[in-house]
């Protein structure tokens, strides 16, 4: 095969996946696993660096493995890698690069009592200064919280996971600023790490790495154990998975959201300069994060609902485990009018708000089957929907398109659920629009560019 081979790793929330493409972004091999999660108790989640990275090796080798038929007598080689994942969830790296603890899911609710705790100079600044909701899902939470019991963060630094995994595979330390901006460490209007909260923290400047852009070169694949198909590849980090699905298909214009419908919800709204600090504090009040794109000097509206989580929840209700019985929901919710056809208040559905996550059922009446029940959440997704596209009007274009992608859309209730909400809604028909786009973000560093003709919508 003479075209050069590009991967892209995607560490999800629900799935790390291995992906190698040509170099026009034809889709060669996927390999993928359940993201290693260790649960504890409420909700909460965490990662192991080791087997994190030994997941992720072991992806890569099968992937190589099943590529190499189709490039005999020649053996694989891989060009070029791009690295891409959730955003928020990271470690305390020591100087040894050996994480100092595991990592916090984005998901993850410890953080409550640092979140009391901020004081009140911070708390009023934050969102206006990050452009984030303060929270407990952005990074700084979870590594108060960590501080707090009893990690010496003296000589450390933090890495986001695709950072982390970019460095394990021989790459340099460095923070990527698409996933950066996710973490409360930075300030937007300088681009730089917001020094009041870095000392809140009891850390130095260098907490966080040299900021990079992402696509740019984070150096090769070197080290003991990796699979020799990737030795010598180049390496990036593509930036924050939402962002990088997006960008999967091309050039992602400011006039159309674009839909990621994975764990999380995400609507994403392009901006081609910076809002206000007023307008970023206005939109946090509504759990919207105005951030960085892996695009240099545009920004991005993330919008988001946990509607996902809450989709998976009610499967794990329903008993819903494989994709006959997913299918059958799916067709017997879209035979049903919009919420279903209980009276008003039969079914009560709470949980999608981005500070929520936790699905909550109140069933007032008899009739509540799957379906009704699913068609409700669907609606209720709509509810929050609507509100959040109403605080992103107040201060931004309204896009008059929207093209949707993710593992959801494959359901065409949910398609036509959104639909009711979003302006002309068209669908990827992409299989993995993120770990594509990941592959896709290292193609410059194999000397070549994608053709942007990747997306079909129906």
């Amino acid at each position: 095969m003479t075209t050069p081979l590009l991967m892209g790793i995607d560490l999800g929330s629900t799935g790390v996946k291995v992906l190698v493409s040509d170099a026009d972004g034809a889709e060669l091999v996927v390999e993928q696993a359940a993201t290693p999660w260790i649960h504890g108790a409420a909700g909460a989640a965490e990662l192991d660096g080791r087997t994190l990275l030994d997941t992720v090796i072991e992806l890569c080798r099968s992937a190589c493995a099943r590529l190499a038929p189709q490039v005999e007598p020649d053996p694989v080689r891989i060009s070029a890698i791009g690295v891409t994942g959730m955003g928020e969830a990271g470690f305390v790296v020591g100087p040894d690069g050996v994480p100092r603890s595991r990592a916090l899911a984005w998901f993850d609710p410890r953080g409550e009592s640092q979140l009391s705790a901020m004081p009140a100079s911070l708390a009023r600044e934050f969102a206006g200064r990050t452009g984030l909701p303060l929270g407990v899902q952005v990074s700084v939470m979870k590594v108060l919280y960590l501080r707090d019991e009893g990690l010496d963060l003296e000589g450390c630094h933090w890495a986001n996971l695709p950072e982390w995994i970019v460095a394990q595979l021989g790459g340099r330390v460095a923070a990527e600023r698409s996933l950066a901006s996710r973490t409360g460490f930075i300030d937007q209007d300088s681009g730089a790490p917001w020094g009041p909260m870095l000392a809140h923290l009891g850390v130095k400047q260098d907490f966080v790495p040299t900021l990079m852009t992402a696509g740019s070169s984070w150096g090769t694949v070197a080290g003991e154990g990796l699979p020799a198909a990737i030795a010598g590849a180049h390496l990036t980090v593509a930036g924050h998975d939402h962002l990088v699905a997006a960008r999967a298909g091309g050039e992602m214009p400011a006039d159309r959201y674009h839909v990621s419908m994975g764990t999380a919800e995400v609507i994403l709204q392009v901006l081609d300069a910076p809002l206000s600090a007023g307008a970023r504090d206005r939109l946090a009040q509504h759990f919207i994060n105005h951030v960085n794109h892996v695009v240099p000097g545009q920004y991005v509206l993330v919008a988001g609902v946990k509607t996902g989580l809450l989709m998976r929840r009610a499967f794990d209700l329903f008993g819903v485990t494989d994709s006959d019985q997913r299918t059958a929901l799916d067709h017997s919710a879209r035979r049903l009018p919009p919420g279903g056809t209980l009276p008003d208040g039969a079914i009560d559905v709470h949980g999608a708000r981005n500070d929520d996550g936790m699905l909550s059922l109140v069933i007032r009446a008899d009739g509540a089957t799957p379906p009704e029940v699913f068609a409700r959440i669907l609606e209720h997704g709509n509810d929050e929907i609507r509100l959040l596209l109403q605080a992103m009007a107040r201060e931004a274009p309204v896009p008059s398109s929207t093209l949707m992608s993710g593992g959801w859309t494959r359901m065409d209730s949910v398609v036509d659920a959104r639909s009711r909400v979003l302006p002309r809604v068209e669908v990827s028909h992409r299989s993995q629009d993120t770990a594509l786009g990941a592959a896709l973000a290292s193609a410059a560093l194999a000397g070549t560019e994608p053709t942007p003709h990747l997306t079909h919508h129906q």
